[in-house]
């Protein structure tokens, strides 16, 4: 008789960010949570408070590990947390600490708006989105993912560019497709999988009280 074994993915996003606060370019600058960065996540831990997890990770920033910490503390949960760089956000390269709308002016509108929301042209001296997936992914199929082929069901919270790239992986997006994908702050992304480590379900949980601002195209996976 076959063993039945599913196993769920659970993403989340860190809170609102001081540099969020602030419409300032974060990457790897390691900037911690706002006030109401931490009431988010205390947010998304009530949300998640009807789900088992086994297993925990997180990226190497402050913002996205205090988002984790509040949400086990919350939940009741002790997990050995693995924190690795690959799940850092999108490096910005010089326009870090900017300003976005002072950028705009520096560079123009458009180039920024190029930087920002292209899958391909990274800004100077930093990352594209898809050099993001191609540091996030591997590490994601290599480290992460045999976990879940074991039915351990798994919470990750990272930043908006390295999650999208780990969707980017599981849903078999293009990059036009990538580019319209938003995730929020705190707003968990839950995929559920079979035993064989194929998709049966996502879906995203939103805070009733919140406008979402997550999109996900409608495709078929």
């Amino acid at each position: 008789m076959k063993i039945n074994i599913n196993s769920n993915l659970y993403l989340v996003r860190h809170g609102q960010s001081i540099y969020n606060l602030e419409n300032r370019f974060t990457g790897w600058k390691d900037v911690d949570l706002t006030p109401l960065g931490r009431e988010q996540a205390k947010e998304a831990s009530v949300l998640l408070s009807n789900y088992k997890f086994d297993m925990a990770f997180t990226s190497n920033l402050i913002r996205a590990q205090k988002t984790l910490d509040i949400i086990l503390s919350n939940l009741g949960k002790s997990l050995k947390v693995i924190k690795n760089e690959a799940l850092n956000e999108r490096d910005y390269g010089d326009l870090v600490s900017q300003n976005k709308d002072e950028a705009s002016k520096k560079f123009g509108k458009e180039q920024v708006q190029i930087w920002r929301r292209s899958f391909d042209v990274p800004p100077p001296n930093g990352e594209s989105l898809k050099m993001t997936f191609n540091r996030t992914v591997p590490y994601f199929n290599s480290i992460i993912r045999p976990h879940l082929l074991e039915g351990k069901n798994i919470i990750l919270a990272a930043h908006g560019n390295s999650i999208r790239s780990i969707i980017m992986e599981l849903l078999k997006y293009d990059a036009s497709q990538i580019i319209k994908t938003e995730v929020g702050w705190c707003e968990p992304v839950i995929f559920s999988f079979d035993r064989t480590g194929s998709i049966k379900d996502f879906k995203l949980i939103t805070r009733s009280s919140e406008k979402s601002k997550s999109n996900f195209p409608k495709i078929k996976y």
